[in-house]
């Protein structure tokens, strides 16, 4: 069995910091969290996603590039303002991600028809930590650290 490590960036009492620092230059608000049964609000969202934070990322070595990927995440982002992700300890940055489609039966599938894809592209073999900041609509945070070995996949 392979282990998973990941750590909570609340855990190691930085992250706090850090996500409040890196988010607080938007200009979010929140937002009703009235449960629709859909998975639409950071109410519902929240209840399921300590239980896979170990999932929340992954990466792997694709036709000569690092693929990071954020599929996990993606299918729950409707109750999400912003996903940032850091890679190495460098910058953090937003993840660009497709609206909610509130409207329809499925409103956190990914159509992947609008150019953006569930991960992100970076140089061969280049990630060997990532870190996540997420921004929840209900202006909560939660954040983990991964090392490459705990979400590598082949």
């Amino acid at each position: 069995m392979q282990k998973i490590f990941h750590t909570s960036f609340f855990a190691l009492g930085f992250g706090a910091c850090l996500a409040t620092a890196a988010m607080a230059q938007t200009a979010y608000e929140a937002e009703p969290q009235d449960a629709t049964g859909k998975f639409t609000t950071a109410t519902e969202i929240k209840m399921i996603l300590p239980h896979t934070k170990a999932q929340w990322v992954a990466v792997r070595l694709y036709e000569g590039r690092d693929l990071l990927y954020f599929t996990n995440l993606l299918a729950w982002r409707c109750g999400m303002h912003e996903i940032r992700y850091g890679v190495n300890g460098g910058e953090m940055r937003a993840l660009e991600m497709e609206p909610c489609y509130i409207d329809e039966g499925a409103p956190n599938a990914l159509k992947i028809d609008g150019g953006i894809f569930p991960y992100v592209t970076l140089e061969p073999e280049s990630v060997e930590s990532v870190e996540i900041e997420i921004l929840f609509d209900d202006m909560s945070e939660d954040g983990s650290a991964y090392q490459r070995s705990a979400i590598q996949i082949n």
